[in-house]
């Protein structure tokens, strides 16, 4: 019984969890890159290292090593890999830093001091990041694993106490390496949990993408990683910006991610599409108003309902045409293995616009149009090529009528690729999405 409650309850989670809009696969490949820029990073923190003065007596003799600092680091070879539960791992072998102190010596009433180089050799350092989303949606780094070690330490004494600095080196570089060793750890958490996440948190997941429409691009869960990838779920969805706290239900199925030969992949589910077009269908945007129309559509228009504008005044007669254009409903997008299709209805009204006389319409008839659709990214930018499959214009009041519009569907097909809809342009720290103007 308790085995069918927890079944229970786990399918009654699942139903009600987010489906992602967008996911992007980074793999292994492209960590050769992100090494490189945190190769630097880490190199910058590390010359940050505080170390501890060392004192000490041995015998008659007292010594102090002061103002230690890093001056050189070689942090290469290295390796960068992704392990399971969420971690990046950094593994860096037999790497080597320079050292630059100040040496005391005290001897009775002898003293002496300066300042000296020195090597540290064999540094092995492995950290891992372990990767989550905060309660905000943004990507954090949740912890920071750390093992270092300096293998051996080189001091090049000299000067008139050279041999009693040599008897003293064992203890010195002794101290030496164990206070480095216990400072590199502690630099490398800082690093992650402190500059990484303040740097995460600079990062928006909610944005303007034009003065109309914004969007969400936040994390729905944490990132998952296997030994090949990082997989990322962003919500990746649309919203209007005069309803901020509006939300589009997700139901389309979710986007797969199955490759693993390029650097990054990225793939949108149809709701990332159709939540752009409801936005800005209620955002008022899918609206074409023309007034002044070309010659020789104002010619066809006028002979098409001549039989309307017979009956009209002189002054009606010969006011300007004016040809509106409004979506019914939020466009459609359709995502198959054999493309991608963008479905669109719309009201046509056309109309006498008499001055300082209230309009007269003349007709008002519906058109379909489906357009196909191209993706591709450029850089950072989805782009989109449209091309017009389908025109169709009719009539929502007689079948007479619908036959009447025929000769227009050539010359307003001709006029709408002229005219165009809003295109979908938005930077994210992640992606830049765009897409070229709408043709009807």
């Amino acid at each position: 019984m308790a085995l069918f409650g927890a079944l229970f309850l786990a399918l009654l989670a699942g139903a009600h969890a987010e489906l992602p809009g967008c996911k992007i696969r980074v793999t292994a490949k492209a960590l050769e890159l992100v090494k490189q820029e945190g190769l630097r990073f880490l190199e910058q923190e590390l010359e940050t290292i505080t170390i501890p003065d060392l004192r000490g007596k041995e015998g008659s003799f007292y010594y102090n090593i002061s103002e230690v600092k890093v001056t050189k680091l070689q942090l290469r070879p290295s390796e960068l890999h992704f392990q399971p539960e969420q971690e990046l791992m950094l593994q860096i072998t037999n790497a080597s830093l320079g050292l630059h102190f100040r040496r005391q010596l005290f001897y009775w009433f002898f003293y002496d001091g300066g300042y000296i180089n020195a090597s540290a050799e064999g540094v092995s350092i492995r950290t891992g990041l372990q990767l989550s989303q905060d309660p905000t949606g943004r990507m954090k780094v949740s912890n920071v694993s750390c093992q270092a070690s300096v293998s051996r330490m080189h001091v090049a004494f000299g000067g008139t106490f050279k041999k009693v600095y040599d008897f003293l080196s064992t203890f010195i570089i002794s101290g030496l390496r164990f206070l480095l060793n216990q400072q590199i750890c502690p630099v490398l958490y800082h690093s992650g949990m402190v500059l990484l996440n303040s740097l995460l948190d600079t990062v928006p997941v909610r944005s303007s993408v034009d003065d109309l429409v914004g969007i969400d691009y936040s994390l729905l869960k944490d990132p998952v990683v296997s030994n090949d990838n990082l997989d990322m779920e962003f919500r990746g969805a649309f919203f209007p910006l005069a309803e901020g706290n509006w939300s589009f239900l997700n139901r389309a199925v979710e986007p797969q991610l199955q490759e693993e030969e390029r650097m990054v992949y990225v793939a949108f589910s149809e709701f990332f599409f159709d939540s752009a077009m409801e936005s800005y269908f209620r955002a008022g945007a899918f609206r074409l108003s023309l007034e002044k129309l070309p010659k020789d559509l104002d010619v066809l228009l006028r002979a098409t309902y001549f039989g309307s504008i017979v009956f009209l005044t002189p002054a009606e007669i010969d006011s300007p045409l004016k040809l509106e254009l409004r979506a019914t409903a939020p466009p459609h997008c359709t995502i198959k293995p054999t493309g991608t299709t963008i479905s669109v209805t719309a009201s046509v009204t056309i109309s006498l616009v008499p001055p300082s006389l209230p309009e007269i319409q003349l007709s008002s008839m519906i058109m379909e149009v489906r357009l196909s659709a191209k993706m591709a990214l450029r850089g950072k930018a989805l782009r989109a090529q449209l091309e017009l499959r389908r025109f169709r214009i009719y009539s929502n009041q007689s079948a007479l009528e619908s036959l009447a519009l025929i000769p227009l569907q050539a010359p307003l097909k001709t006029l709408l690729q002229i005219g165009s809809g809003p295109g979908v342009a938005c930077r994210s720290p992640y992606l830049k999405v765009s897409a070229s103007p709408v043709r009807w």
